[in-house]
């Protein structure tokens, strides 16, 4: 079998594997979405806080049991592509999840690292340089639509306070789960890491890029979504290099979950008024400050983590030794990879 046809096969069962799981996740999800309205009012302040929890909960039963199904469904015909044996992908899934005692702080250690070396600095400079990015972020999350589920930006700041930390913390492990949990730490089993990587970021920042599309956002410039895209697209390769090197997920969900609960601070603020220079002086600068200690403290992890993710980051554009992949098939490969992503995006879209 070429390297051509192997590129083309392994992302097609890849990506019919995919289409099962979110087949059933989108089955699972209909629990939530039809059974919760019934029981709580769509207004009530505990509605939008309960709804996030139980979507999390859905995903991360779902996820490993139509694992289960797909393996055992594509077992027989897709036995000679996957690159590593894979005895049981619900296990190598679940395991992600795993905090043992004796590893519980270097997890943690990981997920502070991220949180004030990548997500706070990036945060803070867009927030700087390009102060309409609030703006933009506060409508096309539309919190003032009739069935928002981001109304609890117009609330109390204590109500709000409470709402964006379960919510945060809850959408953190939804996302993280299928996007680093399922589709990057699966699709190394079918591919080679880094197009694992390409891949799945690509798909999570054109989720990102998607908000182009919502109504609030439709007069405002392009630039604010490219550059939320780019964001995401960055972090989203970080993330998933973290992930598929150390196979912890706590950390990435850990990270995400307490800038976004930072990042909502910011847009609430807008919202009502306050001047992004109250939260870049009360909360931004102290964690920047806190932020270059750790780095200095951690130099020499940091400083080894980075020479690995750049010589993988790299590897990727280079011909595969291994394979003798040519110039051809190098270009094929990234061109797949980003086709792939955009695909997988558009079922998502549909989908889910």
């Amino acid at each position: 079998m070429n390297n051509l046809k192997i590129i083309f096969i392994q992302r097609f069962y890849f990506l019919f594997e995919i289409l099962i799981i979110f087949l059933g996740i989108f089955l699972f999800m209909l629990i939530p979405a039809f059974l919760l309205p019934f029981f709580i009012d769509f207004n009530s302040v505990i509605f939008e806080p309960l709804y996030f929890i139980l979507r999390a909960a859905v995903i991360i039963v779902a996820i490993p049991l139509f694992l289960y199904l797909a393996n055992f469904l594509m077992s027989p015909q897709r036995k000679k592509l996957i690159l590593e044996e894979d005895i049981s992908p619900s296990e190598n899934f679940l395991s992600l999840f795993s905090v043992a005692k004796n590893n519980f702080k270097y997890q943690l250690l990981y997920g502070i690292l991220l949180l004030f070396l990548i997500f706070i600095p990036l945060d803070f400079f867009t927030y700087l340089f390009l102060p309409d990015m609030l703006p933009y972020l506060s409508d096309v999350l539309n919190p003032t639509a009739d069935y928002s589920y981001n109304s609890y930006f117009m609330e109390n700041y204590y109500v709000f306070l409470v709402s964006v930390i379960i919510i945060q913390i809850f959408v953190s492990i939804y996302e993280e789960t299928l996007v680093r949990g399922f589709l990057a730490n699966r699709g190394s089993d079918y591919l080679k890491k880094m197009s694992a990587v390409i891949i799945t970021s690509f798909f999570f920042g054109l989720g990102h890029f998607s908000y182009i599309l919502a109504m609030p956002g439709s007069g405002l410039p392009i630039k604010f979504p490219i550059i939320w895209f780019l964001q995401t697209f960055l972090v989203g390769i970080i993330l998933a290099m973290l992930v598929l090197r150390r196979h912890w997920i706590f950390p990435v969900i850990f990270a995400h979950a307490v800038n976004n609960v930072i990042s909502a601070h910011s847009i609430w603020n807008y919202i009502h008024g306050n001047e992004y220079s109250l939260m870049s002086f009360i909360v931004y600068i102290p964690l920047l400050i806190i932020g270059i200690f750790l780095f200095v403290w951690q130099f020499s992890l940091i400083k080894e983590s980075l020479s690995i993710g750049f010589k993988e980051f790299f590897s990727y554009f280079k011909k595969d030794s291994e394979i003798g992949e040519n110039w051809l098939e190098r270009i094929v490969r990234i061109m797949m990879d980003f086709l792939f992503g955009l695909i997988i995006f558009v079922i998502g879209v549909i989908i889910l």
